[in-house]
């Protein structure tokens, strides 16, 4: 169990989350609030006094139903014990030590961490240990997202992989050199111009008779465009162009700590996409693992590229079910912000069921269509397909297709385009690398899979 939770502690301080529309019966119960004017305004925290310090703590939570709004508490109390009082449903509970957690994390690799001592008594009825485990795993993503991309390339991402398979027993392998540009040509073409050279990334666990549930993750770590240059600003952030990676390394651990019973395989293309007298150019054509032909129209769409490879080698086992993340395009981005991932599925139940289990966990995602009317957009001139499409319109939807025409024999299929940052800070959601879509997918998982 996380250490910032405990089972029992006594003269723990009880911490309040109050609507805006009950803010006049909170002034009515605690004359302290009438006379400090609180109002319950979103993020509006007040300490009322007590004997030797303050007797409890009370949140504004505004007219939102924020479930993470209790991670407000953790950010900003002194050190202590505290339990958890009156709150909504929403955000009480198993949501409330959640955020508790997600509240205390800080990527301190760079500086001296500061030294908190919080202590949050675990709500009734909550399982301490299934908390803790989604805590951990979008800590991981985090942390890898977080780290700079002097200290994060393919090999260092591979690492990453490798400490995790060790930590749960998983079988770990890694194809570069001679070998990937054999098997993984796409995957090779796109790292071929960074002196950090590209691998494949694979993590096997499980029992092999167990269902097959494959996780692809793009990791490309950092990308400048290639020689079709990113602008300065599109290139500030693009250490989190691995967030795809992150996630389901993050989502890997949550799966195998639980044993879920599913015969795991994840699959990393991890490569730096960089300009250099050997990368690969705008016209260059490239056969792919499963043998389609790719022109590249732009050097700065990798992600669909190595991504495509390492779909193919996923589906050629033909899993019962594939899903894939990336951080893949601005279209997705302009479609639907940085908050509000989309995913792609012809699997109506299985889309049906991540946008359930995507609102019951606060981990928002939204449905695209994979519309096949844009099909011709990803045609090539030369060769069978391109990486640049013809459309420029619904560039979301048009690389799904993209990645889809690697994909056949996998019973179901999901690709989500995450944008593994977060932009705009809400509590327990600060400024950096984020596991869009991982408690989403662990939850559908462990629905389908769970012992």
């Amino acid at each position: 169990m996380h250490p910032s939770l405990v089972k029992n502690a006594r003269n723990a301080i009880p911490l309040h989350a109050v609507r805006a529309r009950d803010a006049k019966t909170w002034r009515q119960r605690v004359p302290f609030l009438k006379a400090a004017g609180f109002a319950a305004k979103e993020g509006e925290l007040r300490l009322i006094p007590g004997r030797g310090g303050f007797a409890a703590a009370v949140l504004g939570l505004g007219k939102s139903e924020d479930a993470l709004a209790f991670a407000a508490f953790s950010e900003q109390l002194p050190d202590g014990i505290y339990r958890q009082g009156e709150v909504p449903d929403f955000c009480g509970g198993a949501q409330a030590a959640l955020a508790w957690i997600l509240g205390l994390y800080t990527f301190d690799r760079y500086r001296a961490p500061k030294k908190r001592n919080l202590k949050l008594v675990l709500p009734d009825g909550v399982d301490g240990a299934e908390v803790s485990r989604l805590a951990s795993g979008v800590y991981l993503a985090r942390d890898l997202i977080n780290t700079p991309p002097n200290d994060m390339g393919p090999a260092e991402l591979a690492d990453a992989a490798g400490q995790l398979a060790r930590a749960q027993g998983a079988k770990f392998t890694s194809v570069s050199g001679a070998a990937l540009t054999r098997d993984y040509p796409l995957v090779a073409a796109v790292g071929q111009g960074s002196a950090r050279a590209p691998q494949l990334v694979q993590l096997l666990w499980g029992k092999p008779s167990a269902p097959k549930v494959t996780l692809v993750g793009k990791g490309v770590c950092f990308d400048t465009g290639g020689y079709n240059l990113k602008p300065t600003s599109g290139m500030a952030t693009m250490k989190k162009d691995m967030g795809g990676a992150a996630v389901v390394l993050g989502l890997a651990q949550m799966i195998m700590d639980a044993k879920l019973n599913l015969r795991l395989r994840v699959l990393i293309p991890a490569v730096e996409n960089s300009v250099s007298g050997s990368a690969y150019r705008p016209s260059d054509v490239f056969k792919s693992r499963k043998g389609l032909t790719v022109e590249i129209g732009n050097t700065d769409a990798e992600g669909r590229l190595v991504l495509a490879d390492a779909l193919a080698a996923a589906d050629e086992e033909a899993p019962e079910l594939l899903i894939d993340c990336a951080t893949l395009t601005g279209a997705a981005r302009m479609a639907t912000g940085m908050e509000l991932p989309p995913f792609f599925t012809d699997d109506e139940k299985l889309a049906a069921d991540l946008s359930r289990h995507a609102t019951q966990a606060s981990d928002p995602v939204w449905r695209l269509p994979l519309w096949r009317g844009y099909e011709p957009a990803i045609t090539g001139a030369v060769a069978d397909l391109t990486n640049s499409p013809s459309y420029n319109l619904a560039g979301a939807i048009t690389a799904a297709l993209f990645l889809n025409r690697f994909v056949e024999k996998a019973g179901s299929w999901l690709h989500l385009d995450i944008p593994g940052w977060v932009d705009r800070p809400k509590p327990g959601r600060r400024v950096g690398g984020e596991a869009n879509a991982a408690r989403a997918l662990y939850g559908l998982l462990k629905e389908r899979y769970g012992r």
